[in-house]
Formats: C-alpha cells, structure tokens, sequence
C-alpha cells in the first residue's frame, strides 16, 4: 500500500520550499510514492522538485508520473536534461510517452536520443496502436545454447545491469530465433558445467509483434508467467513484455469498458486532469442519441392513450415496469460483456448461454412478478394485479434477453460487446417495455385502441 501520509508530507515541503527536506524525505521513498507526490504539485516547483532527486533515479520516478504530468515537465527542463532523461527511460516507458504527445512533439523528443535509441523508437512506434510491439521492451538478456552455466552467469553479470527483467532469460541461436527460456534460478543452482541448452525450459509461450496487447495480457495471466517473449512470424525474439505492463493494459482496458458500458466515451486521461470540454464531448454524443430513441417510447405511450384513460391506476405501474426491464438487462448485459472480454465465453457460445440466461430470467421475473401482484391487487384490483405480475414477467425476461444477446452480436459485427451500455440497454428495453405493458392491460381489460 501506498505511503499516503509520505506522499502528502512530500507535497507539503514541495510547497513551502524547503528543499533540503525534500531530498532527506525522497532518499527514504519509493520511486512510485515519489512519482505520485509530484504528480500533485504545481508547476512552478515541478522541476526543481524533480531536478532534486539523485539522477540515477529521474528515469525510475518519471516512468510513474501521470502522463499530463511527464508532458509539463518535459517542457521545462532543459535540453542537457531532456536528453539524459529520455535516454534512461526503458524503451516500452518511452514508447508510451511518444504515442501519448502529437507528432510535432514527438519529432522533439527523438531528437533528444541518440542515433540507437532513435531507431529503436521508431522500429517500436511502427507497430500498430494497440499492438503488443509498442507494449514490449527491448531490453533483455540472451544466451546460447551451447555456454556453460558459468559461462551464461558471466554473461548475465556483464549486460544484466541495464536490462528490465534478468529473473527469465533467453535462449537463441546465432540468427535470433528463441530456442526457449532459462530462469535465473536454475542457472544459479545447477552444476556450472551443464550446458544452458541442457537446462531450456519448454514448452514455450510466445506472442507475435503484431498482435492485439490484450492478448499479452490474455496469456500472462494464463499461464502465470511474469515476462512473455515477443517474436515476429519467422520466430526470432524481438522483445518481451513483462507483468507490470500488462497491469497497466488491463486497468486501461477495464477503465475502457466501465466507461461504454457507462455510456462514456473511452477518456484517456484521469477524471481529475480531463478537461470539462472533453468530458463533455465523451458524454454527449450517446445522451442526445437516446433523446431521440426514447421518443419511440412516448409514441407507445400517445398509442395506448385509451387504455390509460380506463385505467389510470395503470401510471402508477409504468415506472415500476419499465425499469425492471432495463434494470434486468444491464445487469445481463454487464455480466456477458465482462465474460467476452476475458475470454470465460465465447461467441459460439451464445445459444447455450441463452438457454441459460431464459431459464434465470424466468425465475427472476416469476419473483418480481409475485412481489408486485399484492400492490396491483391494492391499488387496483385483481385484473390490474394480473395485468402488472404478467408483464412484469415478461418485461424482466424480455431485458434480460436483450442484455444477453446484444453483446454477442456485436461481438459477432465485430465491435466491441462494451457498445452494449447500459444507457442503450435501458432505452431499447424501455421501449420494448411500454409496448409489452399496455398491450397485455388492453388485452385483459378488453379496452379497444384507436
């Protein structure tokens, strides 16, 4: 757990300016609650609180500064600065600050980095967007299959100190393609006359460059790996992708979801640093959307007008009703959309699933439908109670289908089941609801329709 009350004493001797605290104060901290405390503070005492620190330690802290946070500080400081900053950041740390800036201030930043690192940055940005090549790192540990374990160790000792991870190192041969992978462990504890290939672990989890990153996450979490090697199609090693990056992928995907299923744009940024325009613009779009959706709900209402005037105990049903619908559906929707993006089911899946979901929808609405036959039945007698217990059999059940089936639809569009917020839900089931409600209280009050 983070150290809050650090955190918030480091801020506050940031404020007042009394420098020599703060270096005695971060020497004992973390670079992540370090990273955190001058996320907080203002700009004008940004980059002397930065500057403060040991310089061997400015990459570390500045991977975990908010991105809006690392964007102000870089135009700060100086040149000299940028460049040794820039330069110490691990490829994957700097890939994710280039793609976060517009082109113009990413062609900036490269011109900070060497010739090496520029190459390597470019070769990474190349990759599609969301592909597992702009997640990886470029920064690991090979060895041969034919060195000694205490050739190997040797090897590890001499290029280990830069490199991200050294607890899974790789084995290929003289052209790149991984042979496997060797734990730092087994070259530590076995005799150091045994050859590394005698030591190779298998069978080997790989993924391909240009693969979506969720599928990193997909198979870290699998197989419960901390590091997951990056190959191209002929199988030659180009990079790895280590735990903590899918972490920070999976929170993202998870804060992606939450929001459509929101009805909200996907925001990149934290709610705390998002601008009122943007949150407006994520917002806006879906809301003025249902508006227009939600009219087909008043023309059902305007249809059976006559009904309403015979039976006006009927109103007092109709929000009752109509929210158990889509309260039904968003809870089916949420459980299917969480399902299909882990992977628990999949779009073949989907008639066993309704068979499933029809069965639990039924029992849900034979208990709701029971609940409100006793207010039906005070409020407007036993027609009524069984006009309001039947249809709120079959709105719930007919909720509960919509939620369940639309995300596999869209799966199946190919677009993302999350689309399937609940705003949308609750609107079409509204809609369906009215229709369901007044028709069954014509049919059973034998009122006739315009």
């Amino acid at each position: 757990m983070e150290n809050v009350r650090e955190i918030r004493l480091l801020r506050e001797l940031i404020t007042h300016g009394l420098w020599d605290e703060v270096a005695d104060t971060c020497a004992r901290m973390y670079v992540q609650d370090i990273a955190e405390a001058l996320s907080g503070v203002e700009d004008e005492a940004l980059p002397k609180a930065f500057m403060i620190l040991p310089e061997d330690q400015h990459a570390g802290v500045f991977a975990y500064i908010e991105l809006p946070v690392q964007h102000r500080l870089l135009e700060m400081l100086d040149d000299e600065a940028g460049r040794k900053l820039m330069a110490g950041l691990s490829p994957d740390d700097r890939t994710a600050l280039l793609q976060s800036v517009n082109k113009e201030e990413a062609e900036q930043l490269l011109r900070l980095l060497s010739a090496d690192d520029m190459r390597v940055a470019l070769e990474l940005l190349g990759y599609p967007a969301h592909s597992v090549g702009r997640l990886m790192t470029t920064r690991f540990v090979t060895l041969r299959p034919d060195w000694s374990l205490s050739e190997a160790l040797a090897h590890v000792r001499r290029q280990g100190q830069g490199e991200e991870t050294i607890n899974t190192l790789y084995v290929t041969d003289a052209r790149g393609h991984l042979a496997g992978t060797v734990s730092l462990k087994r070259l530590v504890m076995l005799a150091p006359e045994e050859t590394v290939g005698q030591v190779v672990s298998g069978p080997l989890v790989t993924v391909q460059a240009a693969e979506d990153r969720t599928e990193a996450v997909r198979l870290i979490q699998h197989y419960d790996i901390t590091a997951l090697p990056v190959v191209d199609s002929r199988g030659i090693l180009l990079g790895v992708v280590t735990v903590d990056d899918v972490m920070d992928v999976a929170e993202a995907e998870n804060t992606e979801d939450f929001h459509k299923i929101g009805g909200v744009g996907a925001v990149a940024l934290s709610l705390r640093d998002a601008r009122p325009s943007l949150l407006y613009r994520k917002r806006v779009g879906w809301l003025v959307l249902l508006v227009f959706m939600n009219i087909f709900g008043g023309a059902g209402i305007a249809y059976f007008e006559e009904t309403i005037e015979a039976v006006i105990a009927l109103v007092f049903f109709l929000p009752l009703i109509v929210d158990s619908g889509g309260n039904a559906g968003s809870q089916s929707a949420t459980l299917m959309v969480r399902a299909l993006a882990t992977g628990d089911v999949q779009s073949k899946d989907w008639l066993k699933l309704w068979g499933k979901e029809l069965g639990v929808a039924l029992a849900l609405g034979l208990t709701m439908g029971a609940a409100v036959w006793g207010l039906g039945l005070w409020r407007g007698g036993s027609e009524v109670a069984l006009v309001v217990s039947l249809a709120m059999v079959l709105v719930v059940m007919m909720g509960s289908m919509i939620g369940m089936l639309l995300p596999f639809l869209l799966t199946r569009m190919k677009f993302d089941p999350a689309t399937a917020s609940a705003p949308l839900i609750t609107s079409i089931a509204d809609i369906a609801g009215i229709l369901i409600y007044f028709s069954i209280a014509t049919a059973i009050l034998t009122i006739p329709t315009t």
